[in-house]
């Protein structure tokens, strides 16, 4: 089974992401839990280029493509082998991440950018998605508060930094792709306290087990 978390800056899945796997490994499963970008060693030195603030500057397109180059070798190295062993994989952003942020957010074209993810993924698609819903304000709160305490704000907090709107048309672009694939989609509402939205995240998936 092929779990995805996506969300907005601050939606948590982080901690429910944890939550999960805990919940999954009570219950017997054996857990690949993986995040793109950094879950493997290519994607390691992409994200310190993709998430620092040091490269605000860097052109949307080489972006997008620096984000596939992590995402088709961290399905070679990782999630492919880890599927075939039978564990289940559950991963912090995968394809519908590149179409909310690099297609609704940063405007690039979302047709050309689902072709490029198909390419990229090697034909993996997500048994289930769980989106964690939250109003982005809350979430670049939630965020920015994170990666201060942490010491991270300059490390990580390239996608931090911008604006608002930004961050609205990505919320705006993850419904539109849940409501396109209510099968796959489960839409998780992320204002309620952790405990509550772990509940309701695995009443999701005990249901797909």
């Amino acid at each position: 089974m092929f779990v995805t978390f996506e969300g907005v800056e601050g939606s948590g899945k982080s901690t429910q992401m944890a939550r999960l796997r805990a919940a999954l490994e009570a219950a017997g499963r054996t857990v690949c839990l993986t995040r793109q970008p950094g879950g493997c060693a290519l994607g390691q030195t992409l994200r310190g280029i993709l998430l620092s603030q040091k490269t605000a500057g860097l052109d949307d397109r080489a972006e997008l493509f620096l984000y596939l180059a992590d995402r088709a070798q961290h399905v070679a190295e990782v999630i492919r082998p880890a599927l075939a062993a039978g564990a289940v994989v559950v991963c912090d952003r995968y394809t519908d991440s590149t179409v909310a942020y690099q297609g609704y957010g940063r405007g690039l074209d979302t047709t050309l950018l689902q072709t490029l993810n198909a390419v990229a993924a090697a034909g993996f698609v997500p048994d289930l998605t769980l989106l964690l819903d939250l109003d982005p304000a809350v979430g670049l709160t939630r965020a920015t508060s994170r990666n201060a305490a942490a010491g991270t704000a300059e490390a990580e907090g390239r996608f931090e930094a911008e604006r608002l709107e930004f961050h609205e048309r990505v919320r705006q672009g993850y419904r539109a792709l849940a409501a396109a694939e209510p099968t796959r989609f489960a839409v998780i509402d992320a204002a309620p306290g952790p405990d509550a939205v772990a509940e309701a995240i695995w009443r999701v998936v005990a249901a797909r087990l």
